[in-house]
């Protein structure tokens, strides 16, 4: 009997490498990014890998979270937001919007949701590694209009929020987008576009009747930030609503340099 269990466990490892091995000729395991052949179950090609990880990291500023080493830092802000206004109180960023990284979250709104575990698994690295990951009553996902939404199918910015690992905070959509405004990124070749893109979400978003925010601590999350003027709209509109802070997480922030 002892023989014949070890035998079978043999066997069956054997027939697990066999259909592992036909499954990658019938059907080669490719880059998740770029399309290369890989061999072995990972999602990334080594150098889909090496680029992302070049994205990925690095000191920021908690306040605008565009790249700044912590003694550029003054009173929790950084010489680039001194003097601006910004709604939300702080941000967490996985990485800047460059190289894999911004291929991937170009890839993910375009229709490959298959990318929304790895993103998402950087993005739930960044939150836990901010200041408020602990104070979370709820997560915002930054909402699409119905009709962009329908178009698309999903909003990337839910399929985010569902693959964080929330200490208590529950995701919620009581923050709706009323105005079908024009995509941010239209307004990218102007020189006025920071105001541009400001006009473009003023007064876009609301929160559903009879909902209440009243004391409440949120979690803004999106995949990117560029200028934080969506952002900072949200952000804007659930204080009205009685929020008592809130907060930002984001895949990228656009604008940076990778050295």
């Amino acid at each position: 009997m002892y023989n014949n269990g070890v035998d079978t466990k043999r066997l069956t490892r054997a027939y697990r490498l066999f259909f592992s091995g036909l499954n990658h000729l019938l059907w080669p395991a490719v880059c998740a990014n770029c399309s290369e052949g890989i061999c072995d179950d990972d999602m990334l090609c080594s150098d889909c890998w090496d680029s992302l990880l070049e994205c990925v990291g690095g000191d920021y500023c908690p306040r605008c979270g565009k790249d700044a080493g912590r003694f550029a830092l003054l009173d929790g802000k950084c010489p680039d937001c001194r003097g601006r206004e910004f709604h939300f109180d702080a941000i967490a960023r996985s990485g800047v919007y460059a190289d894999s990284l911004r291929s991937m979250i170009l890839s993910l709104k375009a229709g490959q949701t298959e990318l929304d575990s790895l993103l998402g698994s950087f993005a739930d690295s960044a939150l836990k590694g901010s200041d408020f990951s602990e104070r979370i009553d709820f997560f915002v996902p930054v909402p699409l209009h119905w009709l962009r939404r329908l178009k698309r199918g999903y909003n990337q910015s839910m399929l985010i929020c569902q693959k964080l690992e929330p200490a208590k905070g529950k995701i919620n959509t009581d923050l709706v987008r009323v105005r079908n405004t024009r995509p941010q990124t239209t307004f990218d070749n102007l020189k006025t576009y920071e105001a541009r893109r400001a006009a473009n979400v003023a007064g876009a978003f609301a929160v559903r009747k009879r909902h209440n925010f009243a004391g409440t601590y949120i979690c803004l999350v999106d995949d990117i930030k560029t200028t934080g003027a969506t952002l900072n709209e949200c952000a804007k509109t659930l204080k009205q609503a009685g929020a008592a802070e809130v907060y930002a997480l984001v895949l990228a922030v656009a604008g940076q340099n990778l050295s």
